[in-house]
């Protein structure tokens, strides 16, 4: 099923087929449109946001309505929406771009930025009809009107199609009549459209409706929840009692509710990862400024092994993440852009675009959601007790960041959709993924057999990760042979699954990031980046070896299990690993030495 692909790549199949390091996008490739874009955002970012940070921690809702519009006066709110609704109409790339710098000073912003964007336009855009996004769409690019999206219930969080507000057709059939409680609801207090949820009669699926804002049409808002961190973005429960939507206002076709939340959950789930790196970045700048300014003992704080074992460790998971974020996103953009040409409208094709990569978004999601909560806990530690005032930058930004992990889907319901989503390519046939269980273990076996070893830069890195995807090739290939169906019932082996796969696309990312820029520049200028690339994949290897052996033990015995333990701890032997100290030692002095975040 592959055929007539042309070179465009296909979502998942990182796992059973080499990509070409030139032809995976990285930062490095920013146009000299999308760099003035970004230095447009962060302008905004430090003359606007930063300096209200406080009112920001104080529940100031009104505040993130303002800067709501500004973002919106500026063009940031329609990066992704057409030009002919209002929008800059531009690819994804650009869109998450601004999302990532627009997120990284305030977790109020960056959630109502990305509610609204993401599960408040996206919708209409790909499902609206001509009228409704001629009629919603302009006035939301633009700001003068906020997005919300009503999906969970008291009831109904994971469970999405379960929830119980009911839509019941009027007598003469012009409008639905619309009740129930929502909750968790972002931008609800200062939202001017809703798209909300419910079922039709007792239909399996629901149904998506978008209903204006307006009280004395049975709209009520319960008071703003008290959150842990967030603090200054609209969170509130809403209800509906007996609100009048004309049919006309129906999202899409009947049942279609459950698909259209999940798509919007897609791009909801990649946006968030790329929403983390800013704030990573920033993070890190104040921990090492921090830490060059802090004196104990006669010397600064930076010049002690135990922070710059911090300052690596985050330095490290931010330069991988933000090589998966990127890839993605222009493997989106270019997905998109193939359905396009073989005469898709553009509706359809964004659909599919992002559908396509579905499983990379719920990986980037997982691994970047928590990414950046060690970042601010090291953040927090580096400062010491001054991290855990409130009058210092770390505290706010952890507390903002714990939302990430439950956020566009649970992490733990993420990684058991990823192995999920994988097998079902396969069983499709979308990718090749059964033709490659079967031969991973002699492929494996050849590889290990190969005595030397290439001077090459990272070659020898190469060829490890090549290996380690044939690790997670045998083990979900025994995993479906013990369990069959019953597997997704077997959360556990999931989650692990879903771990060691994680660990792979993040690293094979930044690996080919870090390949390609050495192969257009020169091994010097890329020093660090090689340094952080083998760093990642010394932890990587070790979290695959965990996991590995935990999935052998739960689903092998006897000769089989000793086969299988045998198998994986020759090939998690990383034999060319530098001095693990060592560069955790020169990527912090890196780092220290400019006093920020320079990759």
């Amino acid at each position: 099923m592959e055929t007539n692909q042309k070179s465009v790549t296909i979502g998942g199949s990182f796992i059973i087929k080499e990509s070409n390091p030139y032809d995976i996008f990285t930062p490095e490739d920013f146009t000299e449109e999308h760099k003035m874009m970004k230095d447009s955002v962060i302008e905004f970012v430090d003359r606007e946001i930063v300096p209200k940070k406080q009112r920001f921690e104080q529940k100031d809702y009104k505040l993130t309505e303002e800067m709501m519009s500004k973002i919106g006066e500026l063009g940031f709110l329609g990066v992704s929406v057409p030009e002919k609704y209002g929008g800059l109409g531009m690819g994804f790339v650009s869109t998450m771009l601004v999302c990532d710098y627009i997120s990284g000073a305030s977790g109020s912003i960056s959630t109502a930025f990305g509610a609204h964007t993401g599960i408040g336009i996206l919708p209409i855009v790909l499902y609206g009809t001509e009228d409704q996004k001629q009629k919603y769409l302009p006035n939301l690019a633009s700001g003068k009107w906020i997005g919300s999206y009503c999906l969970t219930e008291p009831g109904s969080g994971s469970d999405a199609n379960s929830g119980k507000t009911k839509a019941v057709l009027s007598d003469d059939g012009s409008f639905y009549k619309i009740s129930g409680q929502k909750m968790w609801i972002s931008n609800a207090g200062f939202a001017s459209l809703f798209i909300v949820f419910a079922r039709i009669e007792d239909d399996k699926n629901i149904t998506g409706f978008l209903i204006p804002n307006e009280p004395s049409n049975g709209i009520t808002l319960g008071d703003e929840e008290n959150k842990l961190g967030i603090h200054s973005s609209s969170t509130r429960q809403v209800f509906f009692n007996e609100t009048k939507v004309p049919i006309e206002n129906m999202l899409g076709e009947r049942q279609q509710g459950f698909k259209i939340a999940m798509n919007a959950l897609n791009v909801g789930r990649v946006k968030l990862g790329v929403a983390c790196l800013e704030a990573q970045r920033r993070v890190i700048t104040e921990a090492v400024k921090y830490s060059n300014e802090r004196i104990q003992f006669k010397s600064p704080i930076s010049s002690f092994g135990a922070i710059k074992e911090k300052i690596s460790q985050m330095a490290t998971s931010c330069y991988i993440g933000e090589s998966a974020c990127y890839r993605a996103a222009k493997d989106i953009e270019n997905r998109t852009e193939f359905f396009l040409s073989e005469g898709m409208s553009h509706q359809e094709s964004e659909l599919k675009g992002v559908e396509d990569f579905a499983i990379e978004c719920s990986l980037i999601k997982i691994g970047i959601s928590e990414d950046i909560m060690n970042c601010t806990d090291e953040g927090i530690q580096i400062f010491g007790g001054m991290g855990f005032s409130a009058e210092a930058p770390m505290e706010s930004a952890w507390r903002d960041a714990r939302i990430g992990r439950i956020y566009e889907g649970t992490n733990e319901i993420n990684r058991m959709l990823s192995i999920g989503m994988l097998l079902k390519k396969g069983i499709k046939g979308q990718i090749n993924l059964m033709e490659a269980v079967m031969n991973a273990k002699s492929d494996l076996l050849k590889s290990l057999d190969k005595k030397e070893t290439s001077p090459n830069t990272l070659s020898n890195e190469t060829e490890l990760l090549i290996n380690l995807k044939k690790i997670f090739l045998i083990l979900i290939g025994k995993a479906v042979e013990k369990y069959g169906q019953d597997l997704e019932k077997k959360q556990q082996i999931l989650m692990s699954l879903s771990d060691i796969l994680i660990e792979i696309y993040l690293i094979d990312s930044g690996l080919k990031r870090t390949i390609k820029n050495i192969n257009r520049s020169d091994k010097e200028s890329q020093s660090s980046q090689i340094k952080m690339t083998q760093l990642y994949l010394y932890e990587a290897n070790e979290i695959i070896l965990k996991k590995s052996k935990d999935i052998i033990y739960s689903i092998s015995e006897g000769d089989e299990k000793s086969e299988l333990l045998d198998l994986i701890k020759k090939t998690c032997d990383y034999k060319t690993c530098p001095n693990i100290f060592v560069l955790k030692t020169e990527i912090a002095n890196k780092i220290i030495s400019e006093n920020k975040y320079c990759f």
